[in-house]
């Protein structure tokens, strides 16, 4: 059986094509011409030219595969100009599944994420259904997997066989950008952190993630969301959790929310400026006072979620991270 997958060239993606690889299927992965492909050096997969942007191409690249699965996304919190991340968040979203529906194929999974889902007040871990208020979103990311997600919800009620995936906060080997997520694993381990925000995360190994995507190919009901997550650790476990595994000694100061609000919109709008990426946005930091707890029982129990344990799973990207270091 023939897979499609976009977004091979990523993080996610990097292991959703070794997992496909893994259980002999064969597989074709959309890259942009321009695009990093260290990550998938070496695979014995087919390579088709394109563009999520670009109908023509993921038909093309589509066109012979009986799955897909769309991994492909901008995962940034600070892209110029902003409609970028519609452009492919959005509208990359509805190119795939439309080519999906025209060619027939058996089932597609599509990787949204937990950014479009809604968060309990009270604090407790959100599930599948939790409800979103599309007015409290905060971001232009966040709101665009929002809506990429109602896309596929479309699709679904269209009688495409979709089925959505929501990874929390993914780390592991091949985060070759990094991600937000890996970027705090780096710059723990650069000590780049003499501090931290109070915030809380659902943290998964990126291998569970992989096999999430193939287990709801294989047992997700169509038009289901599927969270795909972890253990829910503050930012204060996790770094202790990171110092446990590296030795590094753990950041004690707090950031105070208020004052670091304020002088991330002054980043912002230097950077805005004089060229260049803030290290932490009004987005990210807003997003912080909101622990993003979320439980995986319904992927647990209905799909067979791995559940590698939080610590194992930092341990091994702490280790590819100083791999890669030269």
């Amino acid at each position: 059986m023939r897979a499609f997958v976009t977004g091979g060239t990523g993080f996610i993606g990097a292991n959703v094509v070794r997992a496909l690889l893994a259980r002999g299927f064969k597989v074709r992965a959309l890259v942009r011409p321009n695009s990093d492909r260290s990550n998938l050096k070496g695979l014995a997969i087919e390579l088709v030219h394109g563009d999520v942007r670009d109908f023509p191409s993921v038909k093309r690249g589509i066109e012979g595969c009986q799955l897909v699965f769309h991994v492909a996304a901008m995962y940034s919190f600070w892209v110029r100009p902003r409609r970028l991340l519609y452009e492919v968040n959005v509208d990359g979203t509805r190119n795939v599944l439309q080519a999906a529906l025209e060619l027939g194929v058996e089932r597609v999974v599509y990787t949204s994420s937990v950014a479009a889902l809604g968060l309990r007040e009270d604090g407790q871990p959100a599930d599948e259904d939790t409800p979103v208020n599309p007015k409290v979103i905060i971001g232009d990311y966040k709101r665009s997997k929002y809506l990429a997600q109602e896309v596929a919800l479309a699709y679904a009620k269209k009688g495409l066989p979709v089925v959505i995936v929501n990874p929390t906060f993914p780390v592991g080997p091949y985060d070759i950008k990094p991600t937000p997520t890996g970027q705090v694993i780096v710059d723990f381990l650069n000590r780049r952190m003499p501090a931290y925000l109070d915030t809380g995360m659902n943290v998964v190994a990126a291998s569970d993630v992989a096999e999430g995507h193939l287990l709801a190919a294989e047992k997700g009901r169509v038009g289901e969301k599927y969270i795909l997550g972890g253990e829910n650790l503050t930012m204060r476990e996790l770094l202790e959790t990171l110092s446990g595994i590296t030795g590094l000694p753990a950041p004690r100061v707090r950031l105070p929310y208020h004052p670091i609000l304020a002088l991330s919109y002054l980043n912002a709008a230097w950077c805005r400026l004089a060229g260049g990426t803030p290290r932490m946005t009004p987005d990210t930091v807003r997003m912080s006072r909101h622990y993003m707890f979320f439980s995986p029982r319904k992927a647990v129990e209905e799909l067979g979620l791995p559940q590698t344990p939080a610590e194992e799973a930092l341990r091994r990207a702490v280790d590819w991270f100083r791999a890669r270091k030269p």
